[in-house]
């Protein structure tokens, strides 16, 4: 068994403005490394450009590279934290450009700026708050269709991002794929997040007994129409059992947690829930 990890999520307060975007997270990265001292850091979901309209939202987006090829602004950005920290960087989500609709997608570094991982957001948001805001991604976004995981020393790390967390489905079949830890960038609504972030995040926890990270933006920004649009914020990580382990306050910001896979092969030797799945 490894020694345990340290993992930092990121807590980004990020609008339409691409660049003003990446200068944030560029901040907060190089505080986390030097404070910390992690060996994973991870942004939320669609940091580079969150708000705007549709068209704000193709010129932020980026045509993703080939392995070894030269990408755009934020993969780039992306690359060079990994590089010169010497971390391994999950991106979060940016807009990657696939012709008629973007895709929501997580890109993964490792410590030599390879590209280790990318992960299309499956599940997409099409609903409406309690409020009455209605959110619709599927008029922009298309859906991926595989599950991603990927390898941090002996740790398995799935890739999932926001509403896929409420499809246990998802989850079950990263833990049956070897995943020791899920991490979950998002962009939750307030409306939703009050009631619905903490818990689904414990449950998605308990029932997989995996370590869960979730980087997630907060603030208030701006849709296409002007229309204020705030997200719940409140980052953090938690164990196997379920149990907050780190949390970020309000604003932008960042926590770390040790990630202790011993934990995990203890829960799951005590109560073996994945061998004892009979329905699905």
């Amino acid at each position: 068994m490894q020694e345990p990890l340290r993992i930092t999520v990121v807590q980004l307060a990020p609008g339409a403005d691409k660049a003003k975007n990446i200068a944030q997270a560029r901040g907060l990265i190089e505080a986390a490394v030097a404070q910390d001292r992690p060996q994973l850091i991870a942004l939320p979901e669609i940091w580079t450009c969150l708000g705007g309209d549709r068209a704000t939202k193709f010129a932020a987006a980026e045509t993703l590279p080939q392995p070894g090829g030269i990408g755009g602004p934020a993969y780039e950005f992306l690359r060079e934290m990994a590089r010169t920290h010497q971390i391994h960087v999950h991106g979060g989500s940016i807009g990657e450009s696939g012709g008629d609709k973007l895709f929501n997608t997580t890109l993964v570094f490792d410590p030599s700026g390879t590209e280790i991982a990318r992960y299309r957001k499956i599940h997409l948001f099409d609903i409406v708050t309690p409020d009455g805001q209605g959110y619709r991604e599927s008029a922009i976004y298309g859906a991926g269709d595989q599950i991603v995981t990927f390898k941090l020393g002996t740790a398995t790390i799935g890739l999932t991002i926001c509403y896929d967390m409420r499809f246990p489905e998802l989850y079950l079949a990263l833990r049956r794929a070897g995943a020791d830890i899920i991490l979950v960038p998002a962009a939750f609504t307030l409306q939703t997040g009050k009631d619905h972030w903490e818990v689904l995040l414990r449950a998605r926890a308990i029932e997989t007994q995996c370590w869960v990270a979730a980087p997630a933006c907060t603030g208030t920004h701006f849709d296409g129409s002007n229309e204020p649009r705030v997200t719940y914020g409140n980052s953090l990580i938690a164990d196997p059992w379920g149990i907050v382990t780190a949390r970020c306050s309000d604003g932008p910001g960042f926590v770390t947690a040790r990630i202790d896979l011993a934990k995990s092969a203890k829960h799951r030797a005590d109560m073996p829930v994945l061998e004892h799945r009979k329905l699905v």
